[in-house]
């Protein structure tokens, strides 16, 4: 019966026993709202500016494809995306800053392939690139183009191969930085070919590139975007394109693979992650957003410019993909022994 419990018993035990209903009370109603929030907020996503992470510099290729396709998924949204330079250490500090973000969906970052293959280079990077992100989407792959100096007396994939085998370590090719595509492609061309090619280091593609047409190097993996104009005028000769196949910009230049090496292929990824953790439904909006900015002409026309078609998929296809460029690359980055100076 009511009257034989202990609150029952004195006044201090009932003003006890009320004080504790109160805070049960209150416990269950924050459990509740606790328990309705992140639904609440994924179906009210986003109700405030998102902020897009670019890793790099304002200016360059990376940076005015972020604006662009930022422009495009705020307009499917109907929500600002606000675009963030924070560049340094190869990309690892505005990285590591999305990997520690709170996985709410308003803070996202644009990730090349420096996202798989820091880790392999930079003992404190500090994140992981399969357990610390959500992936969103794939934007695009780049291929590079295997340029030569026209005095190098190398006319193809084949010869340029031969020639490299009977001058082991005399063939110098430009190199933009340890971990770069135009490094990374090189090094994975001299594995596979079991060549031996001396690095010469640039700080940048056009620099690079001026010294490939006066000579001062004899072969570069190059951009598509910076090469175009030279391969056309001749000061530059192409021999193979990097990527799985031919580019629209390049039709009859061969693949490397098909040039006579192979299975090779290497491309620069770049897409859009949030931080790992990231509620699957505001994932699953960020990626209706994104393959709807990819299917804009605009965009086509800017990734053309690289080479590079969009690549619209799911989040499920990027996380393959990421997995799949961490274990190719921290291969090569291992087996060349190559690290940031």
């Amino acid at each position: 019966m009511v009257g034989r419990g202990p609150c029952r018993r004195n006044r201090s035990a009932v003003r006890a026993c009320t004080r504790l209903g109160t805070v049960l009370a209150a416990a269950v109603a924050i459990a509740a709202v606790a328990a309705v929030t992140p639904a609440a907020t994924a179906d009210d996503y986003p109700s405030r500016p998102i902020e897009l992470i670019v890793p790099y510099p304002p200016g360059g290729g990376n940076d005015v494809l972020a604006r662009l396709v930022a422009a495009k998924m705020s307009a499917a949204l109907n929500a600002t995306i606000v675009i963030e330079n924070r560049a340094g250490a190869g990309s690892t500090i505005g990285t590591r800053d999305v990997a520690r973000s709170k996985p709410d969906g308003y803070t996202l970052l644009i990730a090349t392939s420096s996202l798989a293959i820091n880790p392999s280079l930079y003992p404190d990077t500090a994140y992981d690139p399969q357990k610390d992100f959500s992936p969103v989407g794939l934007i695009g792959a780049s291929p590079n183009l295997v340029l030569v100096h026209p005095a190098l007396p190398a006319h193809s994939i084949a010869e340029l191969i031969a020639l490299a085998k009977e001058q082991p370590g005399k063939i110098d090719f430009a190199s933009t930085g340890i971990g770069t595509s135009t490094h990374l492609a090189a090094a994975l061309f001299a594995a596979m070919a079991k060549v031996t090619l001396t690095a010469v280091p640039y700080k940048g593609v056009a620099p690079a590139l001026t010294d490939l047409i006066g000579g001062q190097v004899a072969l570069m993996f190059c951009p598509m975007a910076g090469a175009f104009g030279f391969v056309r005028s001749g000061d530059v000769r192409a021999l193979a394109v990097t990527g799985a196949h031919r580019s629209a910009l390049f039709p009859d230049v061969p693949t490397v693979a098909e040039a006579g090496l192979p299975g090779y292929e290497a491309v620069l990824h770049y897409g859009i992650v949030a931080p790992g953790g990231t509620p699957s439904t505001i994932v699953g909006k960020l990626n209706a957003a994104l393959n709807a900015a990819l299917a804009d002409e605009t965009v086509k026309a800017r990734l053309a410019v690289d080479g590079a078609e969009p690549l619209p998929g799911t989040p499920e296809a990027y996380a393959v993909d990421i997995a799949q460029e961490e274990a190719k690359w921290s291969a090569i980055v291992k087996l060349s022994g190559d690290k940031p100076r």
